[in-house]
């Protein structure tokens, strides 16, 4: 769900909000006159949690916006909220989205109600059983020394760092594996993670859904904000989670490519392996991604089980065939629903796009050249 409305409603009136099941929610003419968002969030508001209702799209998306609502509705109820933004969201979501939206859902719920968990403790966050002591000490400091002091960045952008405790690799290894278990024994048809891997599970869509909110809202936006602000960082409000496979007789390697996010987070699970090294080749916008790679921008990176990976969506990266074993890894594609909205609108994308930033040097460079030779010239005139 892609918000629109964050340009939309500041451009134009928003009619008194009522609910879409004709259980209308008053809102005070003072409110229903309140005609535009903020054109930016109010940072120091905690917006309330939409956890745990029944709602047309994911509840951080609605935690994200309720940041941009006017300042005198941040005191309403949750209940007025909702139902304010639920109006901006669905006039302006395409019928089509919805649609396919609504089918996800139902494609999920069926799994969920005939698959039977085999470790039922992932299914909700249990952060000390799950991640390394040093990353949860960083995460509970929440400051950027904290962060730096865990991760070792080889290439500007890419940090590395422990973060899954074999145990907790071991549980979700097993719980994949008893997934695709039962999808062989019932004949059900499961999507793939992406376009990409032929290999591999959607775990949101066998129940983990919300213990990957949890990851991403908690652990992996902190982080997030202080390293990838200039993508949308610390308005993470989605996200696609899922584990690829690789080896002889799966996926080989994976080409060369971005990821349909913001925020990526890459942690190898195991098992027995060589090869599958991770090559990076710098950020790019879309204008640029198939640009050249300059040599400041190589990397190459070798997985190790619970070592955390994190980089930008726009990061180029791929990875190299799997020569022996068995390689699986966990991905989080992380999304901000704000940042892609305002996206559109941005010309000047130097802050996070490497060739636009060599661009900007150059002309920058270019104008200073002229300006001197201009000065150079009028100089030499009046000297004669």
């Amino acid at each position: 769900m892609s918000l629109e409305v964050a340009k939309k409603e500041i451009q134009q009136p928003t009619p008194p909000t009522a609910d879409r099941n004709g259980n209308g929610v008053a809102v005070s003419q003072s409110v229903a006159t309140m005609n535009r968002l903020r054109l930016n969030p109010n940072t120091e508001h905690k917006p309330d949690s939409y956890e745990g209702l029944q709602l047309d799209f994911s509840p951080l998306l609605f935690s994200s916006l309720e940041r941009y609502l006017p300042p005198p509705m941040l005191s309403y109820s949750r209940d007025s909220k909702l139902n304010y933004m639920r109006d901006i969201i669905l006039r302006y979501s395409p019928e089509g989205e919805r649609t396919r939206a609504q089918r996800q859902r139902e494609y999920r719920q069926k799994i969920i109600s005939h698959y039977q968990p085999l470790h039922k403790e992932l299914y909700t966050m249990n952060a000390s059983n799950f991640f390394a002591p040093s990353f949860l000490k960083a995460i509970n400091e929440n400051r950027e020394e904290s962060f730096r002091r865990i991760m070792t960045e080889p290439s500007q952008g890419v940090f590395t760092f422990e973060m899954l405790q074999p145990h907790f690799c071991e549980l979700l290894l097993s719980e994949v594996e008893n997934f695709e278990k039962w999808v062989h024994e019932t004949k059900f048809k499961i999507m793939r993670p992406n376009t990409m891997n032929k290999f591999g599970a959607v775990l949101d869509d066998f129940g983990l859904e919300t213990m990957l909110d949890k990851l991403m809202e908690d652990f992996i936006r902190p982080i997030s904000k202080v390293f990838f602000s200039d993508v949308g960082g610390s308005t993470l409000d989605s996200h696609h989670g899922f584990v690829v496979e690789y080896g002889i007789d799966r996926d080989v390697e994976l080409g060369f490519h971005v990821d349909d996010s913001e925020v990526t987070l890459n942690v190898c699970l195991g098992k027995q392996f060589t090869g599958g090294d991770l090559f990076f080749r710098g950020v790019r916008c879309d204008k640029h991604v198939n640009t050249e790679t300059h040599k400041d921008e190589v990397l190459d990176y070798s997985h190790v089980p619970g070592r955390a990976v994190l980089h930008r969506g726009r990061h180029r990266h791929g990875a190299r065939a799997t020569t022996t074993g068995h390689r699986v890894n966990l991905l989080l594609w992380c999304r901000s629903s704000v940042f892609r909205e305002l996206r559109k609108y941005q010309k000047d994308l130097s802050s996070w796009c490497g060739e636009c930033q060599r661009e900007k040097k150059e002309r920058q460079s270019l104008s200073i050249s002229t300006t001197k030779q201009e000065l150079l010239r009028k100089e030499a005139k009046a000297a004669t």
